[in-house]
């Protein structure tokens, strides 16, 4: 048999999964006519913006995660939103948060190793005019997207 696990993983990881109606019906003790129309609606309503994968990232080769503090040049303070949506578009991070404190931007990432890491950084480093980036790796997640692993 054909394996497509790597596409299956970067159509996941985009949000190409869907809610399980039949099981949240049974889980629930409600209908699947009434379970989809309210998932319908909280779409519509902007409430649900998509559906992902909870991955185990060693078992996809991407086991090394780190977060990402970065403090921007002063030339580029006013900027940090669009410099957090251009580092966004990366397809090794995770999450990008604007955030108060001694940094303007916390990165979370999924690398295959430290090395893979450094590249990425040093790539970041170049290109968005950083002042000061310190970064913090996960030893260990316990929970993630709201589910105990």
């Amino acid at each position: 048999m054909k394996d497509i696990k790597q596409k299956l993983i970067k159509l996941f990881k985009e949000g190409y999964c869907t809610p399980q109606i039949a099981r949240i019906a049974k889980k629930i003790k409600e209908p699947s006519t009434t379970i989809h129309y309210n998932i319908k609606k909280l779409e519509k309503e902007g409430a649900v913006r998509g559906y992902n994968a909870v991955f185990d990232y060693k078992e996809i080769g991407l086991g090394y995660c780190t977060y990402l503090f970065i403090r921007l040049n002063t030339e580029n303070y006013d900027k940090s939103e669009d410099i957090a949506k251009q580092i966004a578009k990366y397809e090794n991070v995770e999450s990008v948060d604007i955030v108060t404190g001694q940094y303007e931007i916390i990165v979370k990432l999924r690398c295959k190793d430290s090395d893979d890491y450094y590249v990425f950084v040093q790539r970041l480093l170049k290109k968005y005019g950083i002042a000061k980036a310190f970064s913090m790796t996960s030893l260990k997640q316990v929970k993630t997207e709201f589910v105990n692993l």
